[in-house]
């Protein structure tokens, strides 16, 4: 899949490049709006990555004429963050933007979440990308084991409805496990340094849930 990335910083765009082709993406970049729009002319696209400062023109403008010529996904990045810079970006026609600066693995995830790449989804402040097994937290990546994200996914799995001790331990480690059921207390207690204490409720002398959002 084709991406253009364009940003007045070579900085950002050498990062931001690295991270996409080492996932397999071509990329194509610019300095300025009006190389961003001559790449967008030439080249068939699957997604462009626009800033919103650049010189010759601006991120807006670019998003404007790309859209009215085309369904291109489009991502902003700014380093602005106020909710009326946030309204006017997607209002002119971006798909999604984030502000800078970013984590590169969550601009990632934001570019396969546009593509229909992968499939995450959020539990309060954490992100779950299933596919691969990751985890973020106010958009910082976290460092599960296995088995804790196997003990957090089975939580989620199971949102609003209480685990036992003994059905965590059958569904984590499975049933020819020989520990004893305070392996899910010393997991639990781990997974909440990691994640925060607010996720998980603890249901004293019966076991652990993670509460239904209303």
């Amino acid at each position: 899949m084709n991406i253009l990335v364009a940003d007045d910083s070579p900085e950002m765009v050498q990062i931001v490049s690295a991270y996409l082709k080492k996932d397999g993406f071509t990329v194509f970049t610019a300095l300025d709006g009006e190389a961003a729009l001559d790449i967008f002319y030439k080249e068939k696209l699957d997604l462009a990555i626009i800033d919103w400062m650049m010189p010759k023109m601006d991120g807006i403008e670019v998003i404007k004429k790309i859209k009215a010529e085309s369904s291109l996904k489009v991502l902003m990045l700014t380093a602005k963050s106020t909710g009326e810079d946030e309204f006017l970006s997607l209002s002119s026609g971006a798909d999604d933007y984030i502000t800078k600066p970013f984590h590169p693995q969550v601009l990632l995830l934001r570019v396969k979440k546009l593509l229909g790449l992968t499939h995450s989804f959020y539990v309060k402040n954490l992100l779950i990308q299933p596919t691969n097994l990751n985890v973020w937290k106010d958009d910082q990546p976290l460092d599960l084991t296995k088995k804790e994200f196997d003990l957090l996914m089975m939580l989620i799995n199971n949102r609003g409805s209480i685990l036992t001790r003994e059905q965590l331990l059958v569904g984590v480690w499975g049933m020819d496990y020989e520990g004893v059921e305070r392996t899910v207390d010393t997991h639990i207690r781990r997974l909440r340094e990691k994640i925060g204490d607010e996720i998980i409720t603890t249901k004293r002398g019966v076991g652990y849930l993670i509460e239904k959002e209303n």
